[in-house]
């Protein structure tokens, strides 16, 4: 009785007993989906606001793993960062056939190229286009030679399809071109690839064939805005503003935004701060109420969407020419904002773009929601590229001509 209770013992152990042992291999791309993952990650969370360990749950794999491919976390970053770099230096190269061809033809193609690489890396795009400023110095000197190739290139581009254009002019357009296509890293509007690339492509054309006023000195360039000492609430939500714009947000303290104040110690910040979180979350709801504040009295104020969304174009140009340094963090920080602030600041952000795409519509009824929608964001990404690249002084790119390329985008005339 005993042998056979034994015996069956065996037995049952044998039949429950696993199959041969399954082996993980370890994917052959696995390099390739660690830099998409932390491209993404980087993109939509700030190089700052990104560990390996976040990276590797991303992917379901141990941090050591990830190690095994990339020694830290900056030569991800920089990798790529230059990656990106690379491809779109890739992207305005031409074809030994390419001498046959028209130069219409030639911008095209290229135009297409960059069109391909953005929608491709769309979900990384805000890596290249926020974040580069925290490469290291040989780095970022590495990306802004492939990046001048690439405005090089479309600018010569366009100088054999308009050689009447001024070289002055070559430049804003490809700046306004490069800025469109990179746009669409700014936003989550769900549009299938092939409506994005018909948008882009038709925004794209329409900016090459812009006929653009006259270079004037139209800018009214602005001085300082002198804050009374006694405003120390606004004086340091400006201080902070100008360091956030000039250094990064995670490279400024709030040590560094009491100096620039004149407070004599950092302590004197939270009288009227939180800390410097609170500062950034600020600074976004003054941006995002200068442009709702306006839609009302400019839809009020007008004859039909048509004119509405001209006197919002020249509002919110207007606006972003006086704060330069604000329209910029309010673009590139964004991830920085504390999180039980972000949802609602990016809420803000959908219903204005909202307002404008539904102005848009109306002018335009040809257009479907999503498109209209990306068409507003590249509109007003525009407006602070253009800013950062020529300031608020330069004839080249003054108000009137920044105002025309944003209607040449929205009206596609």
């Amino acid at each position: 009785m005993g042998a056979r209770n034994r015996r069956s013992t065996r037995e049952t152990t044998a039949d429950e007993s696993p199959g041969p042992r399954v082996v993980r291999r370890r994917p052959r791309d696995r390099r390739a989906q660690i830099a998409a993952a932390s491209a993404e990650a980087f993109g939509s969370l700030g190089y700052h606001g990104v560990s390996m360990e976040d990276i590797a749950s991303r992917l379901d794999i141990s941090s050591t793993a990830l190690y095994r491919h990339y020694p830290s976390k900056y030569a991800l970053f920089r990798a790529e960062t230059l990656r990106l770099g690379t491809l779109s230096v890739e992207a305005v190269r031409l074809p030994e056939e390419a001498g046959q061809w028209t130069a219409r033809h030639r911008l095209e193609h290229v135009l297409d190229a960059l069109i391909g690489a953005s929608i491709t890396n769309r979900r990384s795009a805000a890596l290249l286009r926020w974040q580069r400023r925290y490469l290291e110095p040989d780095d970022a000197a590495m990306l802004a030679t492939q990046l001048a190739l690439v405005d090089s290139a479309l600018r010569a581009r366009l100088g054999e399809y308009r050689p009447e254009l001024p070289g002055r002019d070559r430049a804003v357009l490809s700046a306004a071109l490069l800025s469109v296509l990179s746009s669409i890293g700014d936003h989550h509007v769900a549009i299938p690839v092939r409506a994005l690339t018909e948008v882009l492509g038709s925004a794209c054309r329409a900016l090459t064939d812009i006929e653009l006023p006259a270079p004037a000195d139209d800018t009214e360039a602005t001085t300082a805005r002198e804050i009374p000492l006694t405003f120390k609430h606004e004086l340091l939500l400006v201080r902070a503003v100008e360091l956030f714009h000039e250094r990064g947000y995670p490279n400024v303290s709030v040590e560094d935004i009491a100096t620039a104040a004149g407070l004599p110690a950092s302590s004197a910040v939270y009288r009227f701060y939180r800390g410097k979180g609170d500062i950034l979350a600020a600074a976004f709801r003054r941006a995002a109420d200068r442009v709702s504040a306006a839609i009302g009295p400019a839809v009020a104020g007008s004859d039909g969407p048509r004119q509405a969304l001209h006197t919002l174009i020249d509002l919110f140009v207007d606006g972003s020419f006086a704060e330069r340094e604000l329209t910029f963090v309010y673009y590139a920080e964004i991830s920085n904002v504390p999180t039980e602030e972000r949802t609602v600041l990016r809420n803000i952000q959908r219903l204005n773009v909202e307002e404008w795409a539904k102005l848009l519509m109306a002018a335009r009824p040809e257009l479907a929601a999503p498109a209209a929608r990306v068409l507003v964001h590249a509109a007003l990404a525009m407006v602070v590229d253009l800013g950062q690249r020529f300031g608020s002084v330069d004839p080249a790119c003054s108000r009137r001509r920044v105002a025309t390329l944003m209607r040449q985008v929205l009206f596609g005339q």
